[in-house]
């Protein structure tokens, strides 16, 4: 017998009446606020703000940058050529200095002595040769008139002609003599800059090998060596051959920037002057060289640095920041906003960078609108509002404008 309430109804069935009330309600509720949680909300919000660049091919020179150490054009080594006792330095270092200019004094008096020696010998040897000189003046006559024999007149000729040698020596040992004194004065083999003394006074130098003293290197004009991978030079050509790219002009393709350690450019541009045919069998790269104008000495011989090169040009390139390419091991891609407002991925081909900026070379064409910033702000929207897009204002530069657009961007509740 199932229990009973006081009017005589059964529990169970007064029951299974108050869940059905309650559910009816809420579904009339659910109902009463679909404009608000269900999909029409969704639909209903404002399509998101987002920056976007128009596309507009140009012709964009494809500039690489590669690894590169300076070097000085002209590298001598100033070595001591007499030996002897080092008396004094002439020059203070690191400054620069000319062609002849006196550097160090090695001491010369053995030297002098030596020439003054051969000096005499080549007095002794003249003296000599005027001697037997006018003897076989005087044997000529004798010999005609038969007064003497025909063998002394050819003696005092043999004679003369060794007295005639003998000059001709001692004359070479003057010489030699000399060259031996002038190398106890040292002086600068070219113009340069002079590093640090390697030796002090007091120092014997040149006995028995050529001592190094100090180094001067000519660094206005510098040499700046850097080096390209066999790949990349193999693929620029093949791009080239097969008309996708197109050589430099002369003038822009001979035309270098040296990037310094710290990221700046070096003011002056360089010249490329040659480019080597033999690959490096360890590292499969070839090495090219330039030269850089250094009039205020601001390169430095050694300094690592990095090349920017114009090797080729592309006719119809689109530049685009960094942030608006998608780079990935399957490739990279944009975004790209269609007329009505939505957007998907498009693959493209990026031939490097240029000034901050990767250069496009396939995938986009003219008119096509690339998503560049507001990428936090797609979620699961469909549509978006495309802008023009607008650099980032320089640090300090007044931000009213690009506060009064993130205003006029953001969606009101």
């Amino acid at each position: 017998m199932p229990a009973q309430t006081r009017a005589g109804f059964p529990i169970t069935k007064l029951l299974t009446a108050v869940v059905c009330a309650s559910v009816a309600f809420g579904l009339s509720g659910c109902g009463a606020k679909s404009g608000e949680t269900g999909p029409g909300a969704a639909a209903s919000a404002p399509a998101p703000a987002v920056g976007v660049i128009t596309v507009a091919p140009q012709s964009v020179g494809l500039t690489s940058e590669l690894p590169g150490r300076l070097e000085a054009t002209r590298i001598a080594q100033v070595r001591a050529r007499a030996a002897g006792i080092l008396l004094k330095r002439t020059f203070r270092e690191g400054s620069d200095v000319k062609a002849g200019q006196l550097l160090f004094q090695i001491d010369a008096a053995p030297y002098r002595a030596q020439l003054q020696s051969t000096q005499a010998a080549l007095a002794r040897a003249e003296a000599n040769r005027e001697q037997a000189a006018a003897q076989a003046e005087r044997y000529k006559p004798l010999l005609e008139a038969n007064a003497i024999s025909k063998q002394d007149y050819v003696n005092a000729v043999a004679a003369f002609k060794q007295a005639d040698a003998d000059v001709a020596s001692a004359r070479a040992a003057v010489t030699t003599a000399q060259i031996n004194l002038g190398y106890a004065s040292v002086t600068a083999p070219i113009s340069g800059r002079i590093g640090r003394a390697l030796v002090t006074e007091g120092a014997l130098v040149g006995q028995g090998d050529a001592t190094p003293l100090a180094l001067v290197q000519q660094i206005d004009p510098m040499y700046v060596n850097f080096t390209q991978s066999t790949t990349d030079v193999l693929r620029l050509r093949q791009a080239i051959d097969a008309g996708k790219l197109q050589h430099s002009g002369a003038a822009e393709a001979g035309t270098v920037q040296v990037v310094l350690e710290d990221g700046t450019v070096y003011g002056a541009p360089g010249k490329l002057l040659f480019s080597d045919l033999t690959v490096d069998t360890t590292s499969g790269q070839i090495t090219l060289r330039a030269e850089v104008p250094n009039p205020k000495g601001l390169l430095l011989p050694g300094t690592y640095v990095r090349v920017r090169v114009q090797q080729a040009q592309a006719e119809a390139a689109v530049l685009l920041p960094q942030q608006a390419v998608t780079r990935s091991p399957q490739g990279d891609s944009v975004l790209v906003v269609a007329s009505d407002g939505s957007y998907a991925p498009r693959p493209v081909k990026v031939g490097g960078s240029q000034g901050g900026r990767w250069v496009v070379l396939e995938g986009l064409k003219a008119s096509d609108q690339v998503i560049v910033d507001g990428f936090q702000k797609l979620g699961n929207a469909r549509v978006v509002k495309p802008v023009p897009w607008q650099p980032a204002a320089p640090m300090g530069a007044p931000r009213a404008a690009a506060a009064s657009d993130a205003a006029a961007s953001t969606p009101k509740n």
